[in-house]
């Protein structure tokens, strides 16, 4: 990602609310009641607490990559899970280095800037790889997916959750909500950089849908309309 797009990433996000200060980042997923984005957190707070409980069953000492972890929130989450060494990684800077900051006194916890290209990051290293709310910035699904493949273990798992997928025929009308969303935010040149999945891409890979919210759950305000999908290695 060039300095450019972060800078206007963060710039975004100011105007949407959601640059924290490093107390809330240090308790997200709780937050103030009063908080502009309080519902939103909710549903952040139920698919990390399901996702947690899934790692939670796997016994021994276990590797977690966070691809686009941002502040860093849910790597530190992940790494409250016993015998669990979690790495976050972005191409942001900035929230990066909040997140090195805030969570500097977690043992077992270590955030990389580079994103999922950082020469740092382990080949085949990872028994875990999380994209959480992150997906949609990668322009080619597949070709990240791959990507990420290269950097598990025998058996390891891709998740991807707190993202929207498609049908291949809702994504022409997402793409214009997306174009009205940022262009009544005063950001139109951010649409080139904020992709649309369909779940057909997953096709080529072994995946299993962990969690799949109902037609009424998408529509809702107050229910998770996010899926989770874990694809296999």
């Amino acid at each position: 990602m060039s300095s450019g797009f972060e800078q206007l990433y963060i710039d975004v996000r100011h105007k949407e609310g959601r640059i924290y200060s490093d107390e809330e980042v240090l308790h997200l997923p709780d937050i103030s009641g009063d908080h502009p984005h309080y519902a939103e957190w909710l549903l952040r707070k139920e698919s990390c607490e399901r996702l947690t409980l899934y790692f939670e069953k796997r016994l021994g000492l276990m590797k977690i990559l966070e691809v686009g972890c941002g502040n860093g929130w849910l790597s530190h989450r992940l790494a409250s899970i016993n015998g669990y060494d979690v790495t976050g990684t972005d191409v942001n800077l900035s929230e990066l280095c909040q997140a090195e900051r805030v969570f500097s006194h977690i043992p077992y916890l270590q955030f990389i800037p580079g994103g999922i290209h950082a020469e740092r990051l382990e080949e085949k290293g990872y028994d875990f790889i999380v994209f959480a709310a992150s997906i949609q910035y990668f322009s080619s699904l597949k070709e990240t997916i791959r990507q990420a493949m290269g950097k598990l273990k025998t058996n390891g798992e891709i998740h991807v959750l707190d993202s929207f997928f498609y049908k291949p025929r809702e994504i022409n009308v997402a793409k214009e909500c997306t174009a009205k969303y940022y262009r009544d935010l005063g950001f139109s040149e951010m649409t080139e950089h904020y992709f649309h999945h369909s779940t057909d891409e997953l096709n080529s890979f072994r995946f299993k849908t962990r969690y799949r919210p109902s037609f009424i759950k998408r529509l809702s305000n107050n229910k998770n309309p996010f899926p989770w999908f874990c694809i296999k290695k």
